[in-house]
């Protein structure tokens, strides 16, 4: 069963591209995509908040999903969020194909 991730960022006012760039710059996304079972994972800029973030991964398992947050790229990920952000919301979902 794959899982879904959806993640949003509420970031602090004018830091969502600071914090984007940080994320790339310091390896972060590269890291997580690189990881087995990760099958997708792309930021994107809310069209209507300029001070959110948006996150889409697609992983091949729950298990995978464990496995990313035992990272030190997700650590560092959780250090960036002390600096940046105000306020993170996850929603997961199963799903048999995509």
């Amino acid at each position: 069963m794959k899982r879904l991730v959806e993640v949003h960022y509420s970031v602090k006012s004018g830091c969502r591209d600071e914090f984007y760039r940080q994320i790339n710059e310091k390896g972060i996304a590269a890291a997580a995509r690189d990881e087995n079972g990760n099958e997708k994972y792309d930021y994107f800029f809310s069209p209507t908040n300029p001070d959110e973030l948006v996150l889409f991964e697609v992983w091949s398992s729950p298990e995978a999903v464990q496995s990313h947050m035992e990272t030190d790229h997700y650590r560092k990920l959780m250090e960036l969020k002390k600096e940046f952000v105000i306020e993170t919301t996850f929603s997961r979902y199963d799903a048999e194909q995509i």
